[in-house]
């Protein structure tokens, strides 16, 4: 009977004990939530300068359907007129914090060439706190900000101070959430835009698209958040697709603004701004010889970036 009691009681004890470690086990986890809630707090970015680190630590890995796609830093090796028409017919990628992706094909661009280039930003080789990411490495993304309000974004190519202007897009992904982030930006009662309408020109895909000032000085080759791929559904666009025309909205440059250095996809209804002349001679194989690099010193290695 003693003995019976005895085995009944130590049962007991042994299943409170049981207890006590798996309620103080709950408790340490319940404890860690709060902790980790912070954490997932953190990996969703409510501020610019932290948006970076955030998401990289979110996504330090790509799918492989990104890695398969995903245009590395070898492609932005290559002098500054190269990239810009290389450019066409790529995808720029923006991933929101929200996990959103919005997508634009590149259909017009331009290059701006340092240096002897008077209508670029690191003309004569200058370099100012705004034009740090001209001279970083091929592929680094250079945010500036025009008439105080409107946000153009360029990337840095070979070749000291170089860098190739976007400046429309055709939309391809996330339509209605760029036709909302244009809205945000336009009178009220303003007509509804068309998708055409929606990325073609610089400053527009800058809105459409969500692209921060914050992104200056990120490297397209490697950033979670923004990156350029290939379209595996498109062929690569054909010289005689791709028309070269003078850059727009630096008349006062005088005879760099004559330079061809815009190029656009021929026919495209997202570009800005179509140029009837420069079609025509880019058909007849009459393109002007300053489409060389060299037609700038040759020397140099330089090319970049003024817009509006």
């Amino acid at each position: 009977m003693m003995a019976a009691r005895k085995r009944k009681m130590l049962a007991l004890s042994a299943a409170a004990s049981k207890q006590t470690v798996s309620s103080n086990k709950h408790n340490k986890q319940t404890e860690l939530k709060p902790e980790d809630s912070q954490t997932a707090l953190k990996k969703q970015p409510t501020q610019c300068e932290n948006a970076q680190s955030a998401e990289a630590e979110r996504s330090r890995y790509f799918t492989k359907n990104e890695q398969q796609h995903r245009l590395g830093e070898d492609f932005f090796k290559q002098p500054c007129i190269s990239l810009a028409k290389a450019f066409l017919g790529k995808v720029l990628v923006h991933r929101c914090a929200d996990g959103t992706e919005l997508r634009g094909r590149i259909v017009e661009t331009e290059a701006y060439l340092g240096g002897e280039d008077k209508a670029s930003h690191s003309a004569g080789g200058k370099r100012t706190e705004r034009n740090t990411a001209m001279f970083m490495k091929p592929g680094t993304i250079y945010v500036y900000p025009i008439y105080g309000i409107y946000l153009c974004m360029n990337v840095s190519s070979e070749g000291e101070g170089a860098a190739v202007l976007l400046r429309s897009l055709e939309p391809l992904q996330g339509e209605a959430v760029m036709r909302q982030l244009r809205a945000a930006r336009r009178k009220e009662g303003a007509r509804q835009l068309k998708d055409k309408e929606l990325c073609n020109g610089p400053s527009k895909l800058c809105q459409a698209l969500n692209i921060p000032r914050c992104f200056d000085r990120r490297d397209l080759a490697s950033d979670p958040e923004v990156w350029l791929e290939n379209d595996p559904d498109t062929s690569p666009a054909k010289p005689q697709d791709i028309v070269s025309a003078p850059r727009i909205g630096i008349e006062s440059h005088g005879e760099w603004a004559k330079k061809p250095w815009r190029f656009y996809l021929r026919g495209h209804p997202c570009v800005s701004v179509v140029n009837k002349e420069a079609e025509r001679q880019t058909l007849s194989g009459n393109v002007m010889n300053d489409l060389s690099p060299h037609a700038v010193k040759p020397d140099t290695g330089q090319h970049n970036v003024k817009r509006t």
